[in-house]
């Protein structure tokens, strides 16, 4: 196949198109036309043509599309007020499924995101998954929660009313080179002290690497169901302590860690929230651990599976959690395509 990779200069991009390339397809990487560099071989490479464009804008936009067989869209807006994201995320959306729509594409694989489950009124200790309810009031978590739950509806919508081969992933958390941190662990202050929320929560950890495997997975899936919603979290979910303690073990000096229950953490988020409303009338800026609802998206303890991510696409995540970490901090970029790599044939 010929896949138009959008946001193919990402962190999860680069994999993506290297995974692509491995399982012998043609590759049309969209780059910002800001980007300012791309992985090492991607120019030379016969099997990949690296285009520039901006989904914002219309322009252009049926060119991209020819000749493709399937687009995978990850390209979003991860930071900015609403506005930005909303023309990064859902106005840039608009524009490739209006384009894939005349331009006769039907295959897409789209990469949403955790953030768009309900956390504040689940159970600790229950499991996420496809079936869990979506955040009822997106409002009072932040803009990318928002604007992802819009492009999730944007998605499925066009692909049902036009029987479009769809498949929307949610990864966990994605987890590379240069992006070893995550929220969940609770909030860095400073290259000498952590501040752990919890210790036991299990962590929804995607490798980077693993996480591009199953999305060409999705692009190749031929199965009886033509929309599907699948989860994207690797076999071993450790602690947020075994997890934190694996980077410590890497890092000189150790950054010293101050633990705080998650019971605790709670009840401050609580008391934040109350004193906010009923001197500030909801006004005052307080950091994302003092906002309950955002607390508890990134901290709460729940439990994950990965079985029918697994059941529909046969994907087997190919790293553990640990050699994850040590690919992350090995020398070399484990997104660079060499010119004489091997391709499996999907």
């Amino acid at each position: 196949m010929k896949l138009l990779v959008t946001g193919a200069g990402g962190f999860l991009g680069r994999h993506v198109v290297k995974a692509a390339v491995q399982r012998g397809h043609q590759v049309r990487a969209l780059l910002r036309p800001a980007a300012k560099s791309v992985p090492l071989g991607w120019q030379e490479h016969p099997q990949v043509e690296m285009v520039r464009a901006d989904l914002r804008s219309r322009r252009g936009l049926d060119e991209l599309l020819t000749g493709v067989d399937g687009v995978v869209h990850l390209a979003a807006a991860k930071a900015g007020d609403l506005y930005e994201q909303l023309g990064g995320t859902v106005l840039a959306t608009e524009n490739l499924l209006d384009a894939m729509l005349l331009g006769k594409v039907d295959r897409l694989v789209a990469i949403s995101s955790f953030s768009v489950y309900e956390y504040l009124q689940r159970h600790a200790w229950s499991r996420l998954d496809e079936s869990s309810p979506l955040a009822r009031d997106p409002f009072c978590r932040d803009e990318y929660c928002q604007t992802k739950l819009v492009q999730e509806q944007l998605i499925l919508d066009q692909a049902t009313n036009h029987d479009w081969r769809c498949l929307v992933l949610r990864p966990g958390v994605i987890y590379g080179r240069d992006n070893l941190w995550t929220a969940r662990l609770g909030m860095q202050a400073g290259e000498q002290w952590w501040l752990r929320t919890g210790a036991f929560a299990p962590l929804p950890l995607s490798y980077v690497e693993n996480c591009a495997e199953a999305v060409i997975l999705a692009a190749e899936h031929e199965g009886p169901k033509r929309r599907l919603v699948l989860n994207v979290v690797d076999n071993e979910t450790p602690s947020q302590r075994a997890y934190g303690n694996e980077l410590r073990r890497h890092m000189h000096p150790r950054p010293r860690v101050i633990p705080i229950p998650w019971t605790l953490m709670r009840l401050l988020a609580r008391l934040a929230w109350l004193t906010n409303r009923i001197f500030f009338k909801g006004t005052a800026k307080v950091p994302g651990l003092l906002v309950p609802s955002r607390l508890h998206a990134r901290c709460k303890p729940l439990r994950y599976t990965n079985r029918p991510i697994k059941a529909a696409l046969g994907w087997q995540p190919r790293y553990t959690w640990q050699e994850g970490v040590e690919r992350s901090l090995a020398a070399g970029d484990t997104a660079t395509l060499p010119a004489d790599q091997e391709k499996t044939a999907p």
